[in-house]
């Protein structure tokens, strides 16, 4: 069994977090010794799986339905279908914006020009465009 601190500290996360997740039941309520939390260590999986989807730009409402808002008869596999389906447009567009403003980033590393203004005002701006996208 493990305690919320030590949850906290294998999984890199605060312990506020942890009883927030729990809160909003995105954890199930660990098991209470003398009032303290002790987490089993499935709790770690489930943790770095919130983590995961967190860092790749999924909300919590969103994690939460990939993890239990769906019909208990779904199993987790079509669940997680289901979710990537929709969740890779999404990605892909972020992808998308992400590779434009490196472009744009790489390309003002050779910038001559004074300012933003003179950099991306018309027609300049166009050409700059033009090599970027």
């Amino acid at each position: 069994m493990l305690s919320i601190g030590e949850v906290a500290e294998r999984c890199g996360v605060a312990t506020s977090a942890i009883r927030y997740y729990e809160q909003i039941g995105l954890i199930p309520s660990p098991e209470r010794i003398k009032g303290r939390r002790c987490f089993s260590d499935d709790i770690l999986s489930r943790m770095d799986t919130i983590k995961l989807a967190q860092s790749a730009g999924f909300q919590i409402d969103e994690i939460k339905q990939l993890m239990d808002g769906f019909d208990s008869n779904i199993p987790p596999s079509e669940r997680w279908r289901m979710m990537a389906i929709k969740k890779q447009e999404d990605l892909d567009k972020q992808m998308e914006q992400i590779l434009k403003m490196k472009a744009i980033l790489s390309k003002s590393l050779g910038c001559s020009c004074l300012s933003w203004e003179e950099c991306f005002s018309e027609p300049t701006f166009t050409i700059h465009r033009k090599k970027l996208i």
